[in-house]
């Protein structure tokens, strides 16, 4: 093998690296209302916790909320790739809801603020 493709091979090799490695990240995607109470108990309870562990630091975070928890659903607040996990939840209703999705389908699915320890576990099962 010549210089220069042992060159090239070896700028390649870390590229594929990074695309394999964001291939495989994992997104939580939270669905909320400013006017859901259920979501200011989760977010006064839990979300301070939550952004400061180690597992926010390696997920993809999105938060679909608009202001009033009856639009949640609506495709307007889920653009582009997140239409395609909007497609995904069976129930079009209730917040909070998280959601855990890696490589595009939706591995984890709950509702509720009180079920948010299941979805860090589930979270911390798929990060490995």
């Amino acid at each position: 093998m010549n210089r220069r493709a042992l060159f090239f091979a070896g700028l390649a090799l870390p590229l594929a690296a990074r695309a394999a490695d964001a291939a495989s990240t994992v997104e939580v995607v939270y669905v909320g209302g400013k006017d859901c109470p259920y979501c200011a108990l989760w977010r006064e309870k839990y979300e301070a916790e939550w952004r400061a562990s180690p597992e926010f630091r390696r997920v993809e975070w999105i938060e679909i909320e608009p202001a009033h928890l009856r639009d949640a659903y609506q495709s307007r607040y889920w653009p582009g790739e997140l239409a395609g996990i909007l497609e995904q939840v069976p129930r079009k209703n209730g917040t909070p809801r998280f959601l855990i999705v890696k490589n595009g389908k939706v591995v984890f699915n709950e509702l509720g603020a009180d079920k948010w320890r299941r979805t860090v576990l589930a979270m911390q099962n798929e990060l490995g």
